[in-house]
């Protein structure tokens, strides 16, 4: 994004107090018992109300909840008893939270809220649907299969919000969200976007379903695109491998350079990485001229989703833009921080620069922290649990993704095997055959190394954005 893109072309909207707010949204504050707005509410709300299109940078738990759903007060109508506002989330948890909310804050006033979501039976779902749902809030897969179904219109949707659209992206939602776009009204239609970040590919998702959105950054109280989030991760000494696979998969990057301090460790990450069956490769003075070649082909190309480098092997490089730049160990120069986080948030894009540490490079990394002036933000060390909760989610939704591509002709073949995929699942010790094969249709779908493009787009920028980018000439973002 450059400056003349992000220019200010329309009046800024003055943050917004919880005393100055129309008499029914006060009234719904009051339920929710907040004592006043949290800052992106005090600056969101006025858009919403105003039916600008707008695209807000606000992190989890910052009360942007409470953002979009307070207007849907005074902007949907309870007497018409159809879809006006649909909300697509990356998960059934976020979906059941903004649901558990939107209860909270409409109360008794008319305005029904249906959650849709996989990983459940569709009976409940078309029977509250039928009733006349005014607000759906729901992961885009399961929204797409009652648009299917029929048992779901958007004939009369006035208001569309994209809710951690970093995170669906990442999860591979595109394919699915383009396929409901053609189920979009005609008519001039209100769309919002949030986002704990803006990476490139988020920003090219804007272009093809927001017209000319305003931008709206609550970071550090100004906008700031270009910024880098700098995250670490305290994890064991003795795990750091392991912790490093539950990160890659609970972050999910797009593309990643992971910088060690020694080739020794740089041939053992990604040995231990493509184990596990990421596409992985190494770059160090190790490597003879023909596989120093061969790795730098594919990082030119943008093919190769994870390089594992030293500083002086990444020095110098030609590296295709990255979502996110990992550090397994911090540098043994300090220096050499801001040259690896530098690698991302690039050409007007948002990056996460990753630390892993162990209690005592915790130190070392505070050190660095202190000198050059930069705010780190700790983040859990995701356990087991976490990793199997976030891969089912992404799984069940690639899943349900390739059974609404099937005709009928393959879906009666696969009935052959229903009563051998329940015998499987009611046996124990069978068990592991399915679990093998959810594994490997996974890995294939999500990790597998993928060939360079001839002619395309660079694979990385495409794995992220599942295509963004097409579908028509750039446009301008308003800053605000």
């Amino acid at each position: 994004m450059t400056a003349s893109e992000t220019e200010q072309t329309t009046t800024d909207l003055p943050d917004v107090t919880l005393e100055q707010l129309p008499p029914r949204l006060r009234a719904a504050a009051a339920r929710a018992e907040w004592t006043s707005l949290m800052p992106v509410q005090a600056r969101a709300i006025p858009y919403l109300l105003a039916g600008r299109g707008v695209m807000i940078q606000a992190r989890t738990g910052s009360g942007k909840t409470g953002a979009f759903l307070l207007p849907m007060l005074e902007r949907l109508d309870a007497a018409l008893a159809q879809c006006q506002a649909l909300i697509l989330v990356p998960t059934r948890e976020l979906a059941k939270q903004v649901w558990q909310e939107a209860q909270t804050l409409f109360g008794a006033v008319g305005l029904r809220v249906v959650p849709v979501y996989g990983g459940v039976g569709y009976g409940a779902q078309i029977e509250a649907l039928k009733q006349g749902a005014h607000i759906v809030i729901g992961t885009p897969g399961r929204v797409l299969d009652h648009l299917l179904r029929r048992t779901l219109t958007l004939e009369h949707l006035r208001l569309l919000v994209f809710d951690e659209a970093d995170r669906m992206l990442s999860m591979g939602f595109y394919p699915d969200m383009k396929q409901l776009q053609s189920y979009l009204p005609k008519h001039p239609l209100h769309t919002c976007m949030f986002s704990a970040t803006f990476p490139a590919y988020v920003l090219n998702v804007a272009r093809e379903f927001i017209r000319e959105p305003e931008f709206i950054s609550l970071s550090k109280d100004h906008v700031h695109v270009t910024e880098v989030a700098h995250v670490f991760y305290v994890v064991p000494g003795m795990d750091k491998d392991r912790s490093l696979v539950r990160i890659i998969e609970i972050e999910n990057p797009a593309s990643a350079i992971i910088f060690c301090n020694t080739k020794a460790k740089v041939h053992y990450v990604a040995v231990v990485l493509q184990r596990f069956g990421y596409d992985a490769d190494e770059l160090s003075a190790d490597l003879s001229q023909t596989d120093r070649e061969r790795v730098l082909e594919r990082v030119r190309q943008g093919a190769l989703r994870f390089l594992v480098a030293t500083d002086i092997a990444a020095r110098g490089l030609d590296i295709p833009e990255l979502s996110h730049v990992i550090q397994y160990e911090p540098p043994e120069d300090v220096e050499n921080y801001i040259h690896r986080a530098g690698r991302t948030g690039r050409a007007g894009a948002s990056g996460v620069a990753i630390s892993l540490v162990n209690a005592v490079e915790r130190f070392e990394l505070d050190r660095i922290a202190k000198r050059y002036n930069i705010t780190l933000e700790e983040r859990p060390n995701p356990t087991e649990a976490e990793v199997e909760a976030v891969v089912a989610e992404r799984l069940t939704a690639l899943l349900e993704a390739r059974l609404r591509e099937r005709d009928k002709l393959q879906t009666e073949r696969s009935r052959r095997f229903a009563p051998l995929a329940r015998a499987l699942a009611e046996n124990e010790d069978e068990s592991a055959l399915i679990t093998m094969l959810l594994d490997d249709t996974y890995q294939q779908l999500l990790h597998a190394p993928t060939p360079p493009p001839t002619g395309q787009a660079p694979q990385a920028e495409k794995r992220s954005s599942g295509g963004a980018g097409r579908g028509g000439g750039r446009r301008k973002f308003r800053r605000r």
